[in-house]
């Protein structure tokens, strides 16, 4: 079996809404899909992370940069084609966008893989450990309105989520931190006293203002705050550990089995969030998250894109096996965004149809069966919103 061709589809529509966090508000859902053709007739989806114009850049990587470098390779040396892609592009850049890329490519590589062994990618690596995952709500996303309006309108949205039958709810801050802790009392007053809540600051926190909004946390017991300040600031997600008695999590931003393994030994991390999608596909996924064992760090992916992103989110879920162990073992979550996402929700010929198995199961979400990812994408659909350059 050869490769034949590697395809980037970017595809994009209007929200109907404009959303926001701590960095920039944005009307456009993007994604970037990458096929991978072979000529025995099999073909492989993956997804690269990365919105709008990154999704374009990273087009160009996956189809005149890598393409041309494993055309005719047999697409089931999977690892051999990762450290052929990386070490030939290892000159121009270890992580970002060139990493983003490749994920695409290698995700689209075991879809081939359980296709032609007619498995689902969970017993490709191993088996599952879980049969269903269960499944956090994001949503609470900044807008161009008041503090009083986000105030109400943050509270209403973590009891709808609530509601929905999530079992956790994950905001948004980024308003300053006097403000971003007005949010979090009123998101806890949303869900109440012991429903699990997230805190998202996208890395807008300097660390002494991450510390301001982090012992006000203490008080409200989240699950977690999540990348308090900036990737690069190993020193501050350290002392952020030390000093605070929440979870500290993060690592979205993070690339490689390097990256990752620099801010393990840091021991900034108390929940690791590593996003399949960006940090180099599910071939370094599962060094990164043999890593995150080693360390004792318990790992609940970063989830973010379409439809193709949840499936490889869901095998890998399933993969993950107890840690530390025992009778009632820690357990991870499938990340959901309830904002408008239709390439999510509607990109597959079978829909996941995550909100409507969180409603019915108290929400728990079945891993896939099928072959490979266990999807089939509409290709009417991605050609109706994709991109034209």
């Amino acid at each position: 079996m050869k490769i034949t061709a590697v395809k980037s589809h970017v595809l994009a529509y209007d929200l109907p809404e404009e959303l926001g966090y701590s960095q920039l508000y944005y009307a456009k859902r993007t994604a970037h899909l990458v096929e991978v053709e072979t000529d025995e007739g099999v073909t492989g989806w993956g997804e690269c992370f990365g919105p709008g114009n990154i999704a374009l850049a990273n087009k160009g990587i996956v189809e005149k940069v890598i393409q041309p470098m494993i055309l005719g390779d047999d697409p089931l040396d999977r690892d051999v084609i990762w450290h052929k892609v990386y070490n030939m592009t290892r000159d121009h850049g270890q992580k970002g966008m060139p990493i983003q890329s490749l994920s695409g490519v290698d995700i689209a590589l075991w879809d081939i893989a359980g296709k032609v062994a007619g498995l689902p990618v969970h017993k490709l690596i191993g088996g599952a450990h879980r049969r269903e995952v269960r499944a956090y709500g994001y949503g609470m996303m900044l807008k161009r309105e008041s503090l009083e309006d986000h105030i109400a309108r943050f509270a209403d949205e973590a009891a709808a989520i609530k509601d929905m039958g999530f079992t956790a709810a994950k905001m948004k801050v980024g308003l300053g931190p006097k403000n971003d802790v007005k949010l979090c009392q009123a998101v806890r007053r949303g869900v109440g006293d012991d429903f699990p809540f997230m805190v998202d600051a996208n890395h807008c926190y300097t660390t002494s203002d991450a510390f301001y909004v982090g012992r006000a946390l203490e008080e409200l017991e989240p699950y977690w705050f999540e990348e308090p300040v900036a990737p690069e600031d190993l020193d501050g997600y350290r002392e952020l550990r030390a000093g605070l008695s929440i979870n500290i999590s993060g690592g979205e931003a993070e690339f490689g089995r390097w990256g990752w393994r620099q801010l393990l030994e840091n021991r900034g991390l108390d929940i690791a969030q590593p996003e399949v999608c960006g940090l180099g596909g599910i071939t370094e996924y599962l060094r990164v998250l043999t890593l995150c064992h080693a360390h004792f760090t318990p790992v609940i992916n970063h989830v973010w894109g379409s439809a193709v992103s949840v499936a490889a989110n869901l095998q890998l879920l399933a993969a993950i096996p107890a840690m530390p162990g025992g009778l009632h073992p820690w357990q991870p979550y499938l990340e959901f965004d309830t904002t408008d996402n239709k390439f999510r929700d509607e990109l597959l010929k079978e829909p996941l149809d995550i909100q409507g198995q969180v409603k019915s199961t108290g929400g728990m979400v079945q891993v896939p069966t099928g072959a490979g990812l266990g999807i089939e994408p509409d290709r009417d659909y991605i050609e109706r919103f994709t991109v034209s350059e």
